[in-house]
């Protein structure tokens, strides 16, 4: 297994781990593809939905496949890379998920001029090859997910997913399959999820406007 850059040489100033690496690196791309059937079990829904873009750490963003062979210690394959950052990989996941599905009236990514009626915020925690003390290492992906009433920013549900999908062997190859497996999986419960609170809010009594002050008209005074 090639493993290259631990942590402790990122933190003392090693920019490889970003992609910085010299001009005559050659590195083999990755682009997981996903695609998630819709769950019968799923609600079909009437109100529209913006994602925020998702947060994580700069360690957990990186173009470059991490891999965590002890639990102190994070590295990076060698030769090889993401098509996008992990936020952005996850971001997309979820939102063709929520297309493809056709149960919700309208859904986009923050910004692009839709009128959303509620918002989901995401915050991506983990994203690595794990060995956890296992042979071959596990493709895990932790995220925590905000639905938002958009009128009122109020918190209507948040939850953190955590999906560890084992490789079939300690190549690269297989920990991406992986990977594909788990972001698969990831999509689907924050999608489900998502359209169960959602329409569970949307069904909830509404508390009626507070009236305006009564005025009664004054005739002159007898």
């Amino acid at each position: 297994m090639a493993l290259v850059l631990t942590l402790a040489a990122v933190l003392a100033g090693c920019g490889s781990l970003l992609g910085g690496g010299g001009s005559d690196e050659r590195a083999t791309i990755y682009s997981p593809q996903v695609r998630v059937p819709a769950d019968p079990a799923w609600p079909q829904v009437e109100w529209q939905l913006a994602l925020a873009r998702t947060t994580a750490p700069r360690m957990v963003d990186s173009p470059r496949i991490a891999v965590r062979p002890t639990p102190a210690e994070l590295q990076v394959y060698a030769g090889a890379t993401w098509a996008q950052p992990a936020t952005d990989m996850v971001e997309g996941a979820i939102l063709r998920t929520f297309e493809d599905s056709g149960r919700i009236a309208a859904v986009a990514s923050a910004g692009t001029g839709l009128r959303p009626d509620y918002r989901l915020v995401l915050d991506l925690r983990r994203f690595e090859a794990d060995y956890a003390g296992q042979a071959t290492p596990s493709a895990t992906i932790e995220l925590n997910a905000k639905l938002l009433y958009n009128r009122d920013q109020r918190v209507v549900a948040s939850r953190t997913f955590l999906q560890a999908v084992p490789a079939a062997g300690t190549e690269v190859g297989a920990v991406v399959a992986a990977f594909e497996q788990a972001l698969a999986r990831i999509g689907g419960e924050v999608v489900g999820w998502t359209l169960a609170s959602g329409q569970a809010d949307a069904q909830r009594p509404r508390p009626a406007a507070p009236a305006g002050p009564r005025f009664e008209p004054t005739g002159p005074a007898r």
